[in-house]
């Protein structure tokens, strides 16, 4: 079966504070994307898409595919206004994959391995995700702050990316959701837009490392060159 990597690289990351995006700044001397993809090129994925800003285009096909010498990328699109759409706009562009799975260019520290059990998984299962199990008691609030309810730790989890996918499933479920304008709301991953839009389909959750973070403000930095130091 073959398999397509969609990586998000079109966000703007306000959080982190500069007037660089997030993905784009550097970690040991190399852009965080470059670590994403890399991860990717070293996996069983049989290619990859990368969905950017426009502006970034050049940037990604000169200063990281030309200069590192990567070979598994099919493609460089244009990213849209939101998230769903930068996906939708990938899923596009793949072709003759059977498996997609959709990750975010900010999440540099994903192993080849993990990514090449998660394809495993989504042959048998058609829908999976990347998380841990989480470290913390977890509570649910009412809409005033207060808590509400606590739920079984054992049964928490926090979510990562790849989420990895049959195609025409995805596919279908995100065409679905693209002409949904009220319901799109409160969407923040892919598994949402599946179990919106069909949630009779299991999604089996796939246990990665708590390395994995996604580098979202500068206190990940400082994590995310801990980590790379520790593999180096």
């Amino acid at each position: 079966m073959k398999s397509t990597a969609i990586i998000l690289s079109a966000g703007k990351g306000k959080r982190m504070g500069t007037t660089v995006s997030k993905q784009y700044l550097e970690l040991l001397g190399k852009p965080i994307i470059y670590y994403t993809i890399k991860a990717f090129e070293e996996s069983k994925v049989d290619n990859i898409i990368v969905v950017c800003g426009k502006d970034d285009i050049e940037y990604i096909n000169k200063e990281i595919i030309e200069k590192y010498n990567l070979t598994k990328i099919s493609a460089v699109t244009e990213g849209g206004a939101e998230r769903y759409n930068s996906v939708y706009n990938g899923l596009c562009e793949a072709k003759q994959c059977d498996i997609v799975l959709i990750h975010d260019g900010a999440r540099a520290f994903i192993r080849p391995d993990e990514i090449n059990t998660i394809i495993e998984e989504t042959v048998k299962h058609d829908a999976c995700v990347a998380a841990v199990k989480t470290k913390d008691t977890v509570k649910i609030s009412d809409e005033n702050g207060y808590i509400k309810s606590t739920p079984d730790r054992a049964t928490v989890w926090n979510v990562q990316t790849p989420q990895s996918f049959n195609y025409n499933i995805i596919k279908e479920a995100y065409e679905n959701i693209i002409g949904r304008n009220g319901e799109r709301k409160g969407i923040t991953d892919d598994a949402m837009v599946l179990e919106t839009y069909n949630p009779d389909i299991k999604i089996k959750l796939v246990e990665c490392s708590y390395e994995n973070i996604k580098i979202t403000t500068p206190e990940d930095m400082n994590m995310g060159e801990s980590i790379l130091t520790g593999r180096l």
